[in-house]
């Protein structure tokens, strides 16, 4: 089946000129086409359109995985929230008093990988040696990428410490590239960097709409 997801502005990787009215045509797990939506909307009539509010852009990538799943806990709302309270948990005392079992570990991963989707993460980088937090991130449909280098403390907001909102894009929106990407409120890439990813409306991983701002 195919889908045309359009937006009022697709920046479609680093260093490619935004194109304003911009569309993606997917078919399956793969990018068919890019390029205006009034020429692909006419070409492709019979696809199913998705129209969507502020820019469309490649997936995020987030580095330190390993620190973001594994070495911080994420409390359940509403069963632990009321003792734990709402913030992640990170330290290796907070993390001990805690006595994960694997099985905890692997749910609070499931929850973090929620929160990556709703901010447009696509990707993570990072060694993941708990089984339970390495199934949670291959369940989730987000790319486990090995680790990368990373300056700024790992945030599950990949536009968190960077230059660019572009340094945080994976990969780019092509013909034959898989079709992975996320849209946000937004006007460009530079006022998406302003925003930050909590901006995100959407994100599509493997052609699946994974995240969709109610």
């Amino acid at each position: 089946m195919l889908t045309l997801h359009a937006a009022e502005l697709l920046v479609a990787g680093p260093g490619r000129a935004a194109l304003p009215g911009g569309a993606v045509l997917v078919e399956g797990d793969r990018i068919a086409r890019v390029g205006p939506y009034e020429e692909l909307g006419a070409a492709f009539a019979h696809a199913r359109v998705r129209r969507w509010p502020g820019v469309l852009t490649p997936g995020l990538l987030v580095r330190g995985a390993d620190e973001l799943l594994e070495r911080t806990y994420y409390p359940d709302h509403p069963s632990e929230t009321a003792e734990l309270g709402a913030d992640p948990i990170s330290g290796a005392e907070a993390l001990a008093d805690l006595r994960l079992t694997e099985s905890r570990r692997g749910n609070s991963a499931r929850r973090a990988t929620q929160k990556l989707l709703a901010r447009g993460v696509v990707a993570v980088a990072g060694r993941l040696t708990v089984p339970a937090v390495r199934t949670a991130v291959v369940r989730s449909g987000l790319t486990l990428l090995p680790p990368l280098p990373y300056g700024a403390p790992p945030s599950l907001d990949p536009l968190a410490g960077v230059a660019a909102a572009e340094e945080a894009f994976h990969g780019v929106l092509e013909a034959g590239a898989p079709a992975r990407f996320a849209v946000f409120a937004a006007s460009d890439a530079r006022d998406l960097l302003a925003r930050g990813s909590t901006g995100c409306v959407a994100t599509v991983v493997a052609g699946r709409l994974l995240h969709r701002r109610r």
